[in-house]
């Protein structure tokens, strides 16, 4: 069905700066694809965005399934979006009836990023200017390439995530994880500002989808490979940021980490073609087989479970683990590409085997 250019889509999306970038990523893919096409960005506010005080786990988390998704699809079910831009990772695998999941882009980086505040440079701040004292919390500053086995004993790492937090404690039963919430930009400027905890973990792919990268030494940047208008227009770090790749088998991301997901109402025909045409298969296959692991054990995004899914060749290679009592149950096997969903199921039963 050709796109009607006349007709705009409207694509519903949360309004922190990355969930925007996610919406005008999806915005160019659809105007290439479709030149003369009208789509216009409709921002709702979620429960998780007007509830930014609660944690996503630990003491006093009350979140329900969905805080990141759930108004984005009653925009749909209402017929005031067509196209909901979700960041997979927070999108449950069980949908409202009437929605579907039309299309997934080209994945990012599915890396985990460790982030401190940095020991070089001249805007290494003092002490005093962070309100400390002998006697109270020693600040910790990182290095180039430091990660999480170079923290302290009894560091502190904020996270919003239940499955870092069981990644980092089963690494380092000494390190102790705190709840942190906000967007990327708040976050990093909690870890600047504060002497509350040391280090914070954050994808890589929001990183990238902002315009930022690590420089050769790990302080975080904006991009310089982005031509010099762009750069101008991009909103950069808090300065004195550092930060370190972690490899994806060291910490297993979350289940759709780094892909965009695409919902739609399952009868919109004309929306679903649109969304076919800028759908990245290899990235489709990938998570579904993590999607279908997720759903095996549950379903929900704040289960405490990592999963990366790789296509190579004709095959998807999937490594998974489920964070129970304390250790790590990890599996991996490998199926075609036309048995991902599958594959998924058969790992988490491996998973919950493991002794």
């Amino acid at each position: 069905m050709p796109a009607e250019p006349d007709i705009p889509v409207r694509l519903a999306t949360r309004g922190s700066a990355l969930a925007l970038a996610q919406a005008r990523e999806v915005e160019g893919l659809l105007r290439r694809a479709h030149p003369g096409l009208r789509v216009e960005i409709v921002v709702v506010q979620t429960t998780g965005d007007q509830r930014p005080e609660v944690p996503l786990w630990g003491p006093g988390s009350s979140q329900p399934m969905g805080v990141f998704t759930r108004e984005l699809e009653e925009a749909l079910l209402a017929e005031r979006a067509d196209i909901a831009v979700h960041s997979l990772k927070d999108l449950p695998t069980a949908l409202p009836e009437g929605l579907a999941l039309a299309a997934v882009l080209p994945r990012q980086d599915v890396r985990e990023v460790f982030l401190c505040r940095s020991r070089d440079g001249v805007d290494a701040p003092d002490p005093a200017t962070l309100d400390w004292s002998p006697g109270g919390r020693q600040p910790w500053f990182g290095g180039s390439q430091e990660s999480l086995s170079d923290l302290p004993l009894r560091s502190i790492i904020a996270t919003s995530s239940s499955r870092r937090r069981a990644s980092v404690e089963a690494q380092r039963s000494d390190l102790r994880c705190v709840p942190i919430r906000g967007n990327v930009g708040t976050r990093l400027r909690k870890l600047w500002a504060t002497l509350d905890f040391d280090a914070t973990l954050l994808a890589a792919a929001g990183l990238v989808r902002l315009g930022w990268d690590l420089s050769p030494t790990g302080r975080l940047r904006i991009d310089p490979r982005y031509p010099a208008a762009v750069r101008a227009a991009l909103e950069p770090p808090p300065d004195g940021i550092q930060g370190t790749l972690i490899d994806p088998l060291e910490m297993l991301p979350a289940p759709g980490q780094g892909a965009i997901g695409l919902e739609i109402r399952s009868g919109d025909d004309r929306t679903r073609e649109l969304c076919r045409s800028i759908h990245h298969r290899n990235t489709g296959v990938a998570v579904e087989a993590e999607r279908s692991f997720l759903a095996a054990l549950g379903g929900g995004c704040q289960l405490p479970v990592g999963a990366w899914a790789r296509v190579l060749g004709h095959q998807v290679v999937l490594t998974a683990d489920w964070f129970r009592e304390g250790r790590r149950f990890t599996a991996e096997d490998r199926a075609p590409v036309q048995e991902a969903f599958q594959l998924g199921a058969r790992v988490a039963s491996a998973v919950k085997r493991d002794p």
